[in-house]
């Protein structure tokens, strides 16, 4: 690490102190990271204090192409010398024409054909927000289908699809939200784990619709992460992804995908849909897809298309620089083979991570899909359940990620309990990039496990 700057720290710990001081009480990524950052270049972050990170966390994945990658500068400031106004509501616009073009050609094929889109408020629980409404305005229902382990964000809406109790607990009831069992193999919910807790996730949600005494009405739609992210990093297996399509196909509810988290080739594929081949009702999109700037949209089949003008609207809706900086990164991953590119480093990263296991107890699971990573923490000394699975162990992963930060990584908790170390690097990360992030790792949790 290089030595920290004259008078540099003490500004940095001058502004970290007003930060404590001034912001509310719910920041969050700023206690976990006690650093002001000051430069950054693609997975590279500097403080004020001289140090540098390999930054695992990507703006919780919105950096697809790391920090300040000369692409989306390029964008930028082709933008700002153009003179295109930098705010027009949802007028048109040759950067919104430009930015709905590419990101049309990125989606499936069979989803894409006949689709519309809908430019939301800058963030991905807007988008959530919206195509729920959107739904509802389609079927005349008001109640959705959501799933354990699933984040969709933080208003009202997309809190009552969110699982997460410890941020709903303030809240009224937040609407009909049925919740239902995600398959989630290491804690698999019904205490068989692996291809049979998955069959019997599907087989409960089918039987569970088709009950006339379930308790369940009839819903606007089901919403579901194809790789829940926040939730712990859990892969939906194809298979069952494919059998809630057909469910939810046959008895006409709308099928929303939050790719919030895992589009623009995080998961080794453009969308995390084309791993299952299914095509959604709706997909909503944000983070990576404004190129590092606030951006959030819902594509959507264009049988639900039902809005009166003005029906869902809001200010923010025309971020020119995000739309430019947008299409520039949808065009450079696809153009660069960043997904696929993903996929191979994300395996390698795994299958070392899986071996690292055998020597580190303290590993219970490591699993994901791309660069889309979790391995999660567990207390190797107790006893496991039916499934192999021990306890979480949170205060170790507060170690670890204490223990990352002083060698130079920054590492996000995730899951239950917050005992899932989640790896969300860049696609532009490269081979001696990823493999000091492993050796980071594995010695942070080396030593904080001792």
């Amino acid at each position: 690490m290089p030595a920290p700057a004259a008078g540099t720290g003490s500004s940095a710990s001058a502004v970290l102190r007003r930060q404590r001081l001034r912001e509310s009480a719910a920041r969050t990524y700023a206690r976990s990271f006690p650093i002001v950052p000051v430069r950054a270049s693609g997975m590279t972050v500097e403080g004020a204090d001289g140090r540098r990170y390999l930054d695992c966390l990507s703006g919780a994945g919105t950096l697809a192409l790391g920090h300040n990658h000369p692409v989306v500068l390029a964008a930028i400031r082709r933008t700002l010398d153009s003179g295109a106004p930098l705010h027009l509501l949802d007028l048109a616009t040759a950067e919104k024409d430009d930015f709905t073009t590419a990101l049309f050609e990125s989606l499936p094929p069979a989803f894409a054909d006949g689709a519309r889109v809908h430019f939301c408020g800058p963030a991905g629980t807007d988008a959530v927000e919206a195509a729920l409404k959107l739904m509802q305005t389609a079927t005349g229902r008001s109640g959705a289908l959501a799933f354990t382990g699933a984040y969709h964000g933080m208003t009202a809406g997309s809190l009552a699809l969110t699982g997460n109790v410890a941020v709903k607990e303030p809240l009224p009831g937040g609407g009909e939200v049925v919740r239902l069992p995600y398959p989630y193999g290491y804690r698999c919910p019904f205490g068989v784990g692996g291809e049979a807790g998955a069959e019997l996730s599907a087989t409960y949600v089918e039987r569970l619709l088709d009950d006339p005494a379930g308790g369940v009405v009839p819903p606007a739609a089901m919403v579901l992460e194809a790789v829940q992210g926040e939730g712990g990093v859990v892969p939906a297996p194809d298979d069952w992804l494919r059998a809630m399509r057909r469910i939810t196909a046959e008895r006409r509810i709308p099928l929303i995908v939050d790719e919030v988290q895992t589009g623009v080739g995080r998961t080794g594929a453009m969308w995390a849909v084309e791993h299952s081949g299914i095509v959604p009702d709706a997909m909503v999109l944000s983070k990576a897809i404004g190129g590092s700037l606030p951006l959030a949209v819902v594509v959507y089949r264009e049988e639900y298309d039902g809005w009166r003008p003005g029906a869902h609207t809001g200010t923010f809706r025309g971020n020119t620089l995000a739309m430019a900086a947008g299409a520039a990164t949808l065009r450079h991953v696809a153009a660069n083979g960043l997904a696929e590119r993903a996929a191979v480093v994300g395996d390698r990263m795994v299958e070392r991570l899986r071996a690292l296991a055998g020597e580190l107890p303290a590993i219970g699971d490591v699993r994901g899909r791309g660069l889309m990573i979790g391995v999660e923490l567990v207390d190797p000394a107790a006893e496991p359940d039916a499934c192999g699975a021990r306890p979480a162990a949170p205060e170790l992963a507060v170690r670890v990620r204490e223990a990352c930060l002083a060698r130079g990584l920054i590492v996000e908790l995730g899951g239950r309990h917050d005992a899932v170390l989640r790896l969300l690097p860049p696609l532009t990360i490269t081979d001696e990039q990823a493999a000091a992030v492993l050796d980071r790792l594995a010695d942070a949790i080396a030593a904080a496990a001792a």
